[in-house]
């Protein structure tokens, strides 16, 4: 887990201060602590609908806050070099030397982690809980709390693999969660849930409270958790399948309790970083010639077309709407895998996971949201992408949603036809005009027919399209698109462009919007 991860929890954690704080068990004696403890005690038979009615009695009482008052003196202050030093021993390693295909590693807290996770196993259907031990913590140059203190944990740690286990999952903070592919470095973020982003009323952040782990059978190659999530608007209950491999997917499942009515609500979110590029370089004095873990948002619609957004770092905040019904796919993905377009041999941006959201089920009208906030640092989630359902959420109401996320170098629902590979903008031939080229490659611009039928249909709205020529390299299978775009007066238009013959597209329909 590297320094950026630990920082943008400390965004969450002070943004949340004021709704979601955390504490001793005895303010939470009141809360979902105790809600827990009614429902799904310690030694009973676990049932995964006894989640869902505890987060429907813990939705039937204000949310308890709580302050952060039982950590160890100095612990909340940890630098991160000394938190991140923090690690489990071990024998504090939860299914170690079973040969069950995964250990879980609790996470202690302290840093800008403070809110208390309760964590539990299933075994034999049995919920046992996982007792804090400072015994089991490696603490290296942090003295160890006092003896005797049970201060729950922060998060865990999934690897996965009989021979050579390998970091495959972290669930610490707020919702947020993060896994990758095998051969891949930790990268994008997701989040169970999000909630009035980007809004001047401020955003509302839940928090997973407690999570129980279904010990894993050595021959499923799977790991299920179950999760309660608790909010000053709703709680709700959430069971994810985590399957690591090649491709790593996780089907997530989420039943929502609402106290309040809702009419800003984001599933399948996912966070990256995107610094600068040669499609977005607004000011950018780095030895890198490119910074970013995420090059833009992909997305399948409900009518089957596919469209890709390339990301930028603006000069103010940025929220885009993608209107679909019942979208096929969508997420943030990193389409450079050329370790020469970074020259970072320390992040290895090119190793980061694309996160692939499949809707399962009708999901109904709404839009894929885009938010691109301003950022001077490669240490900040600056993208947002979630779907955002038309329908508010009324209070009292009972929701549920489910999908599957593939976190994997691409999409594993692919299109024939040609993607954006390359992209690149500069200042134009006169005024204010601005030139773009755009770069697509696929098996159908091999093919000489298709190369002498095509167009590129271009459009730019507001302002007007200049100079539009069209290179075929049959044998790269690319064409390059190349265009200027005159704004006029305006200071933002929207691009719009498509590779089409015989009037049935060639390409992906590649968006952008640019502001002058």
């Amino acid at each position: 887990m590297n320094r950026r991860c630990f920082l943008e929890g400390a965004a969450y954690s002070l943004a949340a201060a004021p709704l979601l704080a955390t504490g001793p068990a005895s303010a939470q004696a009141t809360g979902w602590a105790a809600t827990v403890q009614s429902v799904i005690a310690e030694g009973q038979r676990f049932d995964p609908s006894l989640v869902v009615e505890a987060a429907r009695m813990l939705s039937r009482r204000p949310m308890v806050p709580v302050t952060a008052t039982d950590l160890p003196e100095g612990y909340a202050a940890l630098p991160f070099d000394q938190f991140s030093g923090i690690r489990a021993q071990p024998g504090g390693l939860i299914w170690a030397g079973e040969n069950r295909g995964f250990t879980v590693e609790p996470l202690h807290r302290g840093y800008v982690f403070s809110a208390p996770v309760s964590l539990f196993t299933v075994e034999d259907e049995v919920v046992r809980r996982v007792a804090f031990d400072r015994g089991k913590f490696d603490y290296g140059k942090v003295p160890p709390p006092p003896a005797g203190v049970d201060l729950q944990f922060s998060g865990f740690r999934v690897a996965a693999g009989h021979e050579r286990p390998y970091e495959v999952a972290i669930f610490q903070g707020a919702t947020f969660f993060r896994a990758l592919a095998r051969g891949q470095n930790f990268g994008a973020l997701a989040r169970a849930l999000i909630l009035r982003p980007g809004e001047t009323r401020g955003e509302e952040i839940p928090f997973f409270r407690a999570f129980w782990i279904e010990r894993p059978n050595p021959a499923s190659g799977l790991l299920v958790i179950h999760a309660l999530l608790d909010s000053e608007s709703l709680s709700g209950a959430v069971r994810m399948t985590l399957r690591p491999g090649d491709v790593t997917f996780i089907d997530v499942e989420m039943t929502l309790f609402a106290r309040q009515a809702l009419d800003h609500v984001g599933f399948g979110c996912t966070m990256g970083t995107f610094m600068a590029a040669p499609q977005s370089r607004r000011t950018f004095d780095d030895i890198r010639p490119a910074v970013h873990e995420v090059s833009g948002v992909q997305m399948l619609t409900g009518g089957g077309e596919w469209i890709y957004r390339p990301v930028s770092n603006p000069v103010a905040l940025q929220v885009s709407s993608f209107v679909d019904t019942n979208p096929r796919g969508f997420g943030l993905v990193q389409r450079e895998r050329d370790p020469t377009a970074f020259q970072d041999d320390d992040q290895r941006f090119e190793l980061r996971p694309s996160v692939w959201m499949e809707p399962l089920g009708e999901w109904g009208a709404g839009s894929v949201q885009l938010i691109e906030i301003p950022s001077e640092s490669d240490l900040n989630d600056n993208i947002i992408s979630y779907w955002r359902p038309r329908q508010p959420i009324a209070a009292g109401s009972e929701t549920t949603i489910a999908y599957r996320q593939a976190w994997c170098w691409q999409p594993p629902e692919r299109t024939t036809l040609a993607t954006a590979t390359r992209i690149r903008q500069g200042k134009g031939s006169t005024g204010r005009r601005r030139r773009f080229f755009v770069e697509f490659t696929g098996d159908r611009l091999a093919d000489p027919g298709v190369v002498a039928a095509t167009r590129a249909n271009v459009t730019a709205t507001p302002g007007a399209v200049h100079g539009l020529r069209l290179w075929p390299y049959p044998e790269r299978k690319t064409m390059r698109v190349g265009f200027e775009v005159d704004p006029g007066t305006e200071n933002l238009s929207e691009l719009r462009l498509v590779l089409e013959a015989g009037g049935q597209p060639v390409s992906e329909t590649w968006l952008n919007r640019w502001t002058w």
